[in-house]
């Protein structure tokens, strides 16, 4: 597990982060550390849609595997298609779940002890590839499955949202904008992702208490 105080005496270094990393208090990122391959295809069923929503359709498609665990490559490329579709998989991310399964027969997509040595760019590189895999998809990937602590995803909203309000802007930063900022930020950028979106959090629930008065 990374040192996430030595993380946070970094970024408060950073006079925009620091009154937002005090307010929040110590880094409560926990990586969930599964297979590569379990990761990607929990994303794609979360991909556009609700959360619960997401949980319910992975919980059918395990219940189709009569083994412990979560439903192997193999058992997914043996299924018909209708039967993920039958638990309310599109017919675009059935595709992109064979492709993922696909990929990690052939070996594309690492195990979870083979990532372990490969750098952060070239697994970017190597698994955007595979259909329906994204970078945002595969940042998700390196920051909240594989632990890597020098992932910032600037093409995610609420990281430049979380920008956006701790500065007082009136338009979120483009990406390439926000990650020359983030040089700074180094090698702790996940860390400050992740207080960005804590700060993209507030801001939500000060416009829900707006709304609501």
């Amino acid at each position: 597990m990374a040192d996430w105080l030595a993380a946070e005496r970094r970024l408060l270094r950073d006079k925009t982060l620091r009154p937002l990393i005090k307010r929040v208090g110590p880094c409560a990122l926990e990586p969930v550390l599964r297979d590569p391959y379990e990761a990607l295809v929990s994303a794609i069923a979360h991909q556009q849609v609700h959360a619960r929503a997401a949980e319910a359709i992975l919980g059918r498609f395990t219940a189709l595997y009569q083994l412990e665990g979560f439903p192997s490559p193999r058992f997914v490329l043996d299924l018909p298609p209708e039967a993920l579709r039958g638990c309310g998989f599109s017919g675009s991310k059935v595709a992109a779940i064979r492709d993922i399964a696909e990929k990690t027969v052939g070996g594309l997509v690492p195990t979870l002890e083979e990532a372990a040595d490969i750098p952060d760019d070239k697994l970017i590189e190597r698994l955007v590839a595979i259909r329906g895999v994204g970078r945002w998809t595969v940042e998700m990937l390196l920051i909240f499955t594989l632990g890597r602590t020098d992932i910032l995803p600037v093409d995610d909203f609420g990281v430049r949202d979380g920008w956006k309000l701790i500065t007082g802007a009136e338009e979120q930063l483009k990406p390439k904008e926000l990650a020359a900022i983030g040089e700074a930020w180094k090698p702790w950028r996940s860390i400050a992702a992740w207080y960005l979106w804590r700060a993209s959090d507030e801001g939500k629930k000060v416009k829900a208490k707006t709304v609501g008065a």
